[in-house]
């Protein structure tokens, strides 16, 4: 059965679809993935392995350093208070990237979306870097920046 040379679609005369243009991609993924499980599979085979436990390999690994003492320390608070208000800032930034592109880019934001929703998408972000000014404002007023 033979395929017809072109199609006519909306866009014009294209060239039918043939599956055969894909079968050097998918040799190619059957030979990534066979060789990820023979990796996987070689690396687990005991003969390939050696396995002389000693009492310093079975320690656990702390930096180079020989464990002394407890792992159960107490920390303090502020690196937790520190984590989190980054974690908090910097997830908080990642909302502006979609924003930014979108609002920056001529071809994705034509004028008739500026002019639908241009300004309210400008108050809005306004109102997020507001709150987000506050939030920063208020941890700096509760003293949570200054290192003790």
């Amino acid at each position: 059965m033979a395929l017809p040379e072109a199609v006519q679609t909306a866009a014009g005369l294209e060239p039918a679809f043939d599956l055969t243009n894909y079968f050097p991609i998918f040799i190619y993924m059957v030979v990534v993935v066979g060789f990820a499980i023979t990796a996987l599979l070689v690396t687990h085979l005991p003969i390939l392995k050696p396995n002389r436990p000693t009492k310093t390999k079975l320690m656990p690994y702390e930096s180079g350093m020989d464990p002394i003492g407890s792992a159960q320390m107490q920390f303090d608070v502020k690196f937790y208070l520190i984590a989190i208000l980054f974690l908090v800032f910097d997830v908080e930034l990642l909302f502006l990237y979609p924003w930014a592109t979108i609002a920056y880019t001529p071809a994705n934001a034509g004028p008739d979306w500026r002019a639908a929703f241009g300004g309210v998408v400008l108050i809005e972000i306004l109102f997020f870097l507001m709150t987000l000014a506050v939030a920063y404002i208020y941890a700096w007023r509760k003293g949570v920046f200054q290192w003790r």
